[in-house]
């Protein structure tokens, strides 16, 4: 596909209108038919309720795409530079769609879910895609970075669970504080030997002085960026998980009386 092709400037409208119809009009309408606790939400934590409800479809279908370009796409895993772009391009594509539509709803709802952490993290990734889409290079990185998606349906999952007044120890709560820990863990911060190891291999080599100059600073500098924020993120999470964890051990160690008999 050339640069920028009428196809992949279709999939990426087509994606931000998807995500704009998803938050204004599937979000509402399927909540309140699965969760009774919806309609008692305030405005603010409905708008937050939405994007969120968005925001794991988002993850779960890009996510998917990657980790099949991952196993079964040689060319890009052979050439993670200049490798054939055409899949990669058309995950990115959807997530470019869904970052800006993300944007706008962050700007306009800003006083219920603005967050300067996330408008930083979509302009940097924006900004790194733009040479994926534009030129095709460094399709490998690109689509690796996706995988980091993997961990946004545990995290808004503990938010529903929280803004439903599910208690911070019970079961369900517990199990996806943990597994939000692990996941986060693995496709964010375990990865990281992975990507700067190939990053490193492929500096100075002749694929990477092919790169225009904003090219590699685009790579370089955005890929530090949002990893900074992921340790930062996983060190909040990390925290929570303990704190969770211990107050359920507290509150069973609690429970037997002091004769030794049960409740």
């Amino acid at each position: 596909m050339e640069p920028f092709s009428q196809l992949i400037f279709a999939i990426s409208v087509t994606s931000f209108l998807t995500f704009q119809w998803l938050f204004h009009r599937v979000s509402p309408w399927m909540s309140t038919r699965i969760s009774s606790g919806f309609l008692g939400l305030s405005d603010k934590q409905k708008v937050e309720w939405n994007s969120r409800t968005v925001s794991t479809f988002h993850a779960l279908l890009v996510g998917i795409f990657c980790l099949y370009i991952l196993l079964f796409d040689d060319a890009v895993n052979e050439d993670p530079v200049w490798g054939d772009p055409t899949l990669v391009k058309t995950n990115v594509a959807i997530t470019t769609g869904y970052l800006i539509s993300d944007l706008l709803l962050i700007f306009y709802y800003w006083k219920a879910i603005g967050d300067k952490f996330f408008v930083v993290h979509h302009l940097a990734a924006l900004y790194a895609y733009y040479y994926v889409l534009g030129q095709g290079t460094l399709p490998y990185f690109a689509n690796f970075r996706l995988l980091a998606e993997f961990s946004t349906p545990c995290v808004n999952q503990r938010w529903f669970f929280e803004v439903l007044g599910y208690p911070k120890a019970c079961r369900p709560n517990m199990a996806n504080g943990v597994a939000m820990a692990v996941v986060f863990f693995v496709v964010r911060i375990a990865v990281m030997p992975v990507y700067y190891s190939r990053m490193y291999a492929v500096c100075g080599t002749d694929a990477f002085y092919l790169l225009p100059w904003g090219g590699r600073v685009a790579w370089i500098c955005s890929s530090i960026c949002l990893d900074v924020m992921n340790i930062m993120w996983m060190h909040k999470i990390a925290r929570g998980c303990y704190r969770v964890l211990q107050t359920a051990r507290r509150s069973k160690a609690g429970t037997p009386h002091e004769n030794g008999k049960m409740d």
